[in-house]
């Protein structure tokens, strides 16, 4: 009785240990999926938030808050082709002309995403 009980005992807790390997694998493999999927959405995001006001939600500059800050048209190709993934990121870090500075108000993360969903914005 001892031997049997003892068997199941151990059956018991390899299938437990199973149970929360799947459970935690599970959990990950789903946490890296909504981390991509925001990552992608963010850039949108965080340049909606911090950068269309002057820009345009489209890049263009049209709005009234940017043509009195003279804001770049970040659709402009000619423009994009002349400027590096670097430069672009040291402006949004940085700062240029009226543009303020973020490095301390975003990631290095988001300037980033930033620096990518700008090249998006080419025309």
């Amino acid at each position: 009785m001892k031997s049997g009980l003892k068997f199941w005992l151990a059956l018991s807790a390899v299938v437990s240990l199973f149970a929360v390997l799947i459970l935690v694998h599970a959990t990950g493999t789903q946490a890296r999926v909504n981390n991509a999927v925001e990552t992608a959405g963010d850039a949108k995001t965080v340049f909606d938030a911090k950068c269309a006001s002057c820009h345009g939600k489209d890049g263009r500059a049209k709005s009234m808050r940017g043509k009195l800050s003279h804001a770049r048209d970040l659709t402009d190709g000619s423009w994009q082709s002349d400027v590096s993934d670097e430069r672009l990121f040291n402006s949004i870090s940085n700062g240029r002309n009226k543009m303020p500075s973020f490095k301390k108000k975003l990631s290095e993360e988001q300037i980033n995403g930033l620096v990518s969903y700008v090249r998006q914005l080419r025309h």
